[in-house]
């Protein structure tokens, strides 16, 4: 347990003691749903984290404070982060859709095509990557909150800390897997102009 606080609790704790004012926080349908939002100033948590009082629960909403605080600090990687944005949503909109007819057109326009859909497809492996040390430091400010304010315990920080690094590894996982993605589009551009 986690001293009985709720995820509403444990967030809005660490959003005053880290003198965090301007950040709402609300509750948002759906499982794994947790995230800041810096546009609006939302920390929004899903119902199990919100409500619950598990040290997941507290450890969940004390990481996406981290990404409040990062905010709030000017972290340079949220920042950059931040930046990628557009060019992501771009990129996602139309980099299957031109990577798709690259291959299919066995011609000089596919072969451009397949160009254009690597760069966009680029541009979303570089995000993936520069997410990580965004999601790495707002768990290290997380887990460092909740021990120096006693939220969790000593036997029970261990379990935030096992929770808090699962998650970080989907995020290695989905950076190896589109780096790996983008080399194999660019071994059949390679291929296409031998």
């Amino acid at each position: 347990m986690n001293g009985g606080l709720s995820g509403r609790e444990v967030a809005e704790k660490m959003l005053y003691d880290n003198d965090i004012h301007n950040v709402t926080v609300r509750v948002v349908n759906g499982t794994l749903t947790d995230h800041y939002n810096p546009t609006d100033r939302t920390l929004n948590l899903s119902h199990d984290v919100y409500y619950g009082n598990s040290v997941a629960a507290a450890a969940v909403a004390a990481h996406e404070c981290g990404h409040a605080v990062q905010h709030a600090t000017a972290y340079a990687w949220l920042g950059l982060r931040s930046s990628l944005v557009p060019a992501v949503n771009i990129s996602s909109k139309w980099m299957s859709w031109i990577l798709l007819a690259g291959i299919l057109l066995a011609n000089k326009l596919g072969t451009t095509l397949l160009l254009v859909g690597i760069a966009l497809y680029a541009v979303t492996t570089l995000f993936t990557f520069v997410t990580l040390p965004v999601e790495i430091n707002a768990s290290k400010r997380a887990l460092i909150w909740l021990n120096t304010h006693n939220i969790t315990s000593t036997a029970t920080h261990r379990y935030a800390e096992s929770a808090l690094r699962s998650a970080a590894y989907t995020y290695v996982v989905a950076a190896l897997t589109s780096l790996a993605t983008l080399f194999y589009y660019i071994m059949i551009y390679m291929g296409r102009r031998d």
